[in-house]
């Protein structure tokens, strides 16, 4: 590995943006992969991304642009893949460069849909990438507030600790505060797992339940996941850290949460094909919950919030009445 690695981005998302504009404020220069060659030019000569996070200005001297993931990919020794899980395969079926020796971090919120895994087992099942070249960048953290330079914190988990505490160096700044972990596994579960949870919070609220129901709600979410994050790795974790708990609640109450936004529209009568097509950004949750449920029917883990979201969303099941039933098995 360099003395000095170079970074790349891999995403046009906003939290491609986001993590764009943390590291632009530690290193020379990044790579960025997207593919919309529109949105490359636009920055090239206004120097924020026309389409997410606007506000955002970037010293574009500091950006090596490319709509080509094997550009970006050959002069990266760490990369950052920062786009919806539904669209990583595709993705990376169009790379013909080694992966080999490359440090990969996750800062997906979601299952990659054709293996059923989370996004570091993923690259280790299929690319080979040993663990401790692997690593996972949660939250609690809005991209939407990273544009703001809103004091944010972020987790960085790794297997290995000096790099860990590379991304987090580099990711640090006078808005942004880091933390690393070793519970790759259980910080990757979570970030995909809260998404779930907040598309139910959303619904409760489409629905009309109020504030009360909501911290009830939360409060079950929490157990639950622990109950599923031991199921699938078992290790000492304490579930109220911030990559866990903290996550699953600025996920599940913010304005700016889109799983939120998106179980909000179900909740209040519109079909899932015409809440997704309302909304311009990918809600993870709805990837997840199919995910995590056909996991769970093999870890046996009792997880009523994730059934009744994914009853609603892939059975047809009525919100209002899936919904009365839950509020049964809550406590």
């Amino acid at each position: 590995m360099n003395e000095t690695p170079k970074f790349a981005v891999i995403g046009g998302g906003s939290w491609a943006t986001a993590i764009a504009k943390m590291l632009c404020v530690n290193l020379g220069q990044i790579a960025w992969y997207m593919r919309n060659n529109d949105a490359i030019e636009h920055i090239k000569l206004q120097k924020h991304n026309p389409n997410y996070l606007s506000s955002v200005e970037f010293d574009t001297a500091k950006l090596f642009l490319t709509s080509d993931i094997n550009e970006a990919v050959a002069y990266a020794d760490y990369i950052i893949f920062a786009i919806p899980s539904a669209f990583l395969g595709g993705e990376l079926q169009k790379l013909t460069v080694s992966l080999e020796g490359k440090v990969i971090f996750s800062a997906i919120k979601g299952i990659v849909p054709e293996t059923s895994l989370i996004v570091g087992e993923h690259f280790h099942e299929k690319y080979n990438i040993p663990y401790e070249n692997i690593g996972v960048i949660t939250g609690p953290c809005h991209a939407e507030e990273v544009a703001l330079e809103r004091l944010s914190y972020l987790t960085i988990a790794c297997g290995d600790e000096k790099k860990a505490k590379r991304m987090a160096k580099n990711l640090n700044s006078h808005y942004i505060r880091t933390k690393i972990s070793d519970d790759i596994v259980g910080t990757e579960y979570a970030a995909m797992l809260k998404n779930i949870y907040a598309i139910a919070a959303g619904i409760a609220h489409g629905l009309g339940y109020g504030d009360n129901f909501q911290a009830l709600l939360m409060s079950n979410a929490i157990r639950e996941m622990k109950k599923f994050i031991r199921k699938v790795h078992k290790m000492k974790r304490n579930i109220n850290d911030s990559a866990y708990l903290g996550d699953l609640l600025v996920t599940g109450y913010s304005v700016f949460s889109r799983n939120r936004m998106f179980g909000n529209m179900i909740g209040k009568g519109y079909t899932v094909k015409s809440a997704m097509m309302e909304m311009s950004m990918v809600a993870e949750g709805y990837y997840g919950a199919k995910s995590a449920h056909k996991l769970n029917s093999e870890l046996g883990a009792k997880t009523p919030i994730i059934d009744a979201v994914h009853g609603i969303l892939y059975e047809g099941k009525d919100a209002k009445n899936e919904f009365n039933k839950l509020t049964e098995k809550l406590n």
